[in-house]
């Protein structure tokens, strides 16, 4: 028998094999009848090829196949060493564990892709923990380099000296990196405090002792910058002025005292918290003595600042107060009519506004008031008294003030009425027909001689005869509107005041009766 012949034979015995094998599975798994039937016809067709594919074909494309596979067999081997190196080397710089996967076996496309994205997701992680290294390394830099700071443990060598490549970007590391950050940021505000301390005292110092520009401006380099040698130079000058200080200590004083009272008029302190402090009258200015002022000073300052937007909220209500009542003034002032440019108009509308402004102003502080006496259990004073009361204390004073204005004025006319009556009304504008008569002193005379009767208390003297009315010379005011001007006589006598009217009324009758001379004493009629 031929060899083709027995491979023949083997093959169907193999075949035999199989189809019984595979009926043993299916009966094995309980694969009902009719299915079984289906998978054998299956198998038949695998190898009937119907296509009339021959053996040779067959075992040609099973090994095409079996390289197919082989190939991406090794593809996937391949792959899967890359990837697991790419994992082992990111999990060491991120200090995080390796991806589990069998490395002996073959892995599914399935199992490849979730590794891709596992790497991928430890690269971006790397970026980003490594954006955030680089950002807080140069922050620590620029803390250190601040400070005048050398790295002194083996952490901040390895942040600042070693290579960034090298560090290893686990979180406790990034979080003890934010930790070193947070410390020297700290210590930079410290410092950056203590220097601008020492400044805000060299220049209190430079104020109180009268330090000229151009010396100031010598050290003018420290004034700004925290760096280790910037706060030992502002110490240095510190220094040199409190020795300046002990040395002009009179000078001092009494600049201390000058912003001592500016503080207490910022604070509104009464006389009476003002004479509190009696060092401020002190005249032994030895080294005790400014101590005291600057406690003093130090105790004012905090006061004033804690309360500050207490004190800036009365402020404002008293420069209010203030406008009101200046424009109240002018609201009172006769000659106001007399402007130009709708000034009067402008300043009614700011004057109305005012008087709006004040009470809601008041309202609000009241309430801030309250409850800053609810916190501090204790009363807001101001000027020695609290603000309420303050307040409705000047208003009770604006009232009465306008009440003695008006009465003043109610006095004033009574007083104008009264002269009127007695010496006759003064015109208001120069009479234009004046000049149409001659008024010669003869015919002046001739009055003299004249009875006058049915006199009234506010007119002038009328001749009997008709004509032309002459007019005392009593009474008779100039042009402008001024007050009466008497004129001299010989004797030298002066002009009866108004205050002394009551003297000479019994000899002036209003009705009728002859004008006593008395009541012109001093005139020639």
């Amino acid at each position: 028998m031929r060899r083709s012949e027995v491979l023949a034979e083997e093959s169907i015995v193999c075949l035999q094999k199989a189809l019984n094998h595979l009926r043993e599975i299916w009966e094995l798994i309980g694969i009902p009848e009719d299915q079984r039937l289906q998978r054998t016809e299956v198998v038949k067709k695998h190898i009937k090829e119907e296509g009339e594919t021959t053996i040779l074909q067959l075992e040609k494309d099973l090994r095409t196949q079996v390289e197919l596979m082989r190939k991406q067999k090794k593809e996937r081997k391949q792959e899967l060493k890359l990837l697991q190196e790419q994992d082992q080397e990111l999990c060491e710089i991120l200090c995080m564990p390796h991806y589990d996967i069998d490395s002996a076996s073959v892995p599914s496309l399935e199992e490849l892709n979730q590794f891709r994205q596992h790497v991928t997701t430890l690269r971006d992680t790397k970026a980003s923990r490594r954006e955030e290294f680089v950002s807080i390394k140069r922050q620590i830099i620029l803390c250190m380099e601040e400070l005048d700071h050398t790295p002194d443990t083996s952490f901040e060598r390895d942040v600042v000296c070693e290579d960034e490549d090298a560090f290893c970007l686990s979180l406790e590391n990034i979080a003890t990196l934010q930790k070193l950050l947070r410390q020297l940021e700290m210590q930079k505000s410290q410092n950056e405090a203590v220097c601008e301390g020492l400044r805000t005292q060299i220049r209190e110092l430079w104020d109180r002792l009268q330090i000229p520009e151009e010396e100031r401006e010598a050290v003018a380099t420290i004034m700004s910058g925290s760096k280790a040698k910037v706060r030992k130079a502002l110490q240095l000058e510190v220094d040199r002025l409190e020795e300046l200080k002990m040395q002009n200590m009179k000078k001092v004083i009494e600049a201390i005292r000058v912003e001592l009272v500016q503080y207490w008029d910022q604070c509104f302190y009464s006389q009476e918290q003002r004479q509190a402090f009696a060092p401020f009258c002190a005249e032994d200015y030895t080294e005790s003595l400014l101590q005291l002022h600057d406690a003093e000073i130090v105790r004012l300052k905090n006061y004033y600042e804690v309360h500050k937007e207490l004190f800036e909220g009365v402020q404002k209500w008293e420069e209010t107060w203030r406008l009101f009542l200046e424009f109240e003034r002018k609201a009172s002032d006769p000659n106001r009519f007399t402007n130009r440019g709708g000034n009067l108009l402008k300043e009614e509308k700011q004057r109305a506004k005012l008087q709006k402004m004040l009470p809601k102003l008041e309202e609000e502080l009241k309430a801030r008031i309250e409850l800053w006496e609810q916190e501090h259990s204790k009363a807001f004073m101001v000027n020695g008294q609290k603000f309420m009361e303050y307040v409705a204390e000047q208003w009770e004073m604006h009232r009465l003030e306008k009440e003695r204005a008006k009465q003043e004025r109610q006095l004033k006319n009574k007083k104008q009425t009264e002269t009127e009556m007695l010496y006759g009304s003064a015109p208001r504008t120069p009479s234009k027909r004046r000049g149409l008569v001659p008024n010669t002193p003869g015919k002046a005379r001739k009055l003299n001689t004249t009875t006058m009767s049915n006199a009234t208390a506010n007119s002038s003297i009328r001749p009997i005869f008709g004509g032309t009315v002459y007019h005392s010379p009593v009474s008779r005011l100039p042009p402008s509107g001024s007050k009466p001007v008497a004129a001299s006589t010989c004797s030298g006598k002066k002009t009866p005041r108004t205050g002394r009217h009551g003297a000479n009324k019994e000899n002036l009758e209003l009705n009728g009766s002859i004008l006593s001379a008395r009541t012109f004493k001093g005139f020639q009629i």
